[in-house]
């Protein structure tokens, strides 16, 4: 450990909650240094969602690497960049009847969120962005305004503006009926924004999920007022709620949606933002950067595409699976009765909250379980402005008997954390 604690900044998070070196992974299972296996509920705040190298992804980079395939073209036309695109097309927007132009804007979902912010402001003319309560957007300035968490908005130093906090739903009047009685009033002191940026299930924010009525009403609420909705759809698109846009149970069609995360497919950098035509108004260069066109990830994620998403076997499997995996978690609420433990999220994107000492960030006594668990085997993280919910992000493939043996480790780290 010594060349990690003399060389590596203090920033470091995650190998602060695992305090091992891991070596190699597949599927749904990393491995340290030792030999030691660890089921990954975690997959790289879900990077991974087709779990760690996919034989039918690895093949596809392998190959193209061999054949000397272009790794770096900023926005050049290349074969890679074409292949990932016509997947895409075919085998996501032209299925869902989605008309979207692609903006490559970098390398994270950070990039995807500040050009769809940085256009909806273009477009409008406008510069207010609502957001809500506990949401997270990324740790760039622009994403840091329109994020909820306290902590991480303090880290930026300076004043973050143009940005106005809602309640989601859920928390306090959450209604899109504020927003609206809001926009509409001229002495509620809301200029009209011009866009709305929503996560239908809010990752680092506790793992609420909102209910589609409200994320219709919110996107209803939009329209009539020409307020731009843009989706973060970073952590949980990709298939991780089901469907492979989370906001596809509602019926809203955004006008903006945020990729990155599992679009590479293979754990690569890359992110997209798509937008309606119409927004199209950007000048040549007038958003760019270096990391645009990372071949091998347009190559792992045009794969993916075309492995995953040709049909829809895998959205009914991570429907079954998430159904599964929130019975067990109900289960284990359900053993500590009176302790206030409660299930939230959709898919497979789940949380258990578990109430202890709040309000330090410590996360209490579900930070002591996603100790007990990975002392146990099991990698999860925490969620929430306060860290009391325990984050689970299986990989998409997960097989029944992982997921089981996994709600299994998680239990048996709550019963050593509260007792039986």
């Amino acid at each position: 450990m010594d060349v990690f604690e003399e060389l590596e900044s203090e920033v470091r998070s995650y190998s602060r909650a695992w305090p091992v070196v891991f070596d190699r992974a597949r599927g749904s299972w990393l491995y340290d240094e030792d030999g030691n296996r660890y089921l990954d509920f975690f997959t790289g705040a879900g990077a991974l969602n087709y779990g760690h190298n996919p034989p039918v992804l690895k093949r596809a980079l392998m190959d193209y690497l061999s054949r000397d395939g272009v790794a770096h073209s900023l926005d050049m036309f290349t074969v890679a960049r074409r292949h990932f695109l016509k997947a895409l097309q075919e085998t996501v927007l032209a299925p869902r009847n989605l008309d979207y132009r692609v903006v490559f804007p970098g390398p994270g979902g950070a990039n995807a969120v500040e050009a769809a912010l940085k256009l909806a402001r273009r477009v409008t003319g406008r510069s207010t962005v609502v957001h809500f309560t506990n949401s997270f957007h990324g740790m760039t300035l622009g994403a840091l305004a329109v994020s909820g968490n306290a902590a991480k908005r303090a880290a930026a130093g300076i004043p973050l503006t143009h940005g106005v906090a809602l309640p989601y739903d859920g928390y306090a009047d959450g209604s899109p009926e504020l927003l609206d009685r809001l926009i509409g009033d001229p002495g509620s002191g809301l200029d009209r924004p011009a866009a709305v940026i929503v996560e239908t299930v809010q990752g680092e924010g506790g793992v609420r999920a909102a209910s589609a009525p409200w994320l219709r009403t919110l996107a209803e609420v939009c329209r009539r007022h020409e307020v731009l909705l843009v989706v973060d759809d970073v952590q949980m698109g990709c298939g991780r709620t089901g469907p492979f846009f989370s906001f596809e149970d509602a019926g809203i069609t955004p006008d903006m949606v945020c990729l990155s995360k599992s679009i590479g497919g293979y754990g690569l950098p890359l992110a997209l933002t798509l937008i309606r035509p119409e927004l199209d108004v950007w000048q040549p260069g007038e958003h760019n950067g270096t990391f645009r066109g990372v071949g091998p990830a347009f190559v792992t994620g045009a794969a993916a595409l075309r492995a995953y998403w040709s049909g829809n076997d895998l959205e009914k499997a991570v429907r079954r699976s998430g159904e599964c995996l929130a019975a067990g978690l109900g289960e284990i609420a359900d053993r500590y009765e009176g302790a206030g433990l409660h299930v939230t999220g959709r898919g497979l994107a789940a949380g258990l909250g578990i109430p202890g000492p709040a309000g330090d960030g410590s996360g209490g006594e579900a930070a002591a379980v996603s100790t007990a668990a990975f002392r146990r085997g099991l990698l999860v993280e925490t969620s929430g402005a306060d860290s009391s919910v325990v984050k689970l992000l299986p990989p998409l493939t997960v097989t029944e008997s992982e997921l089981k043996e996994g709600i299994d480790i998680l239990a048996s780290a709550v019963d050593a954390v509260l007792g039986t």
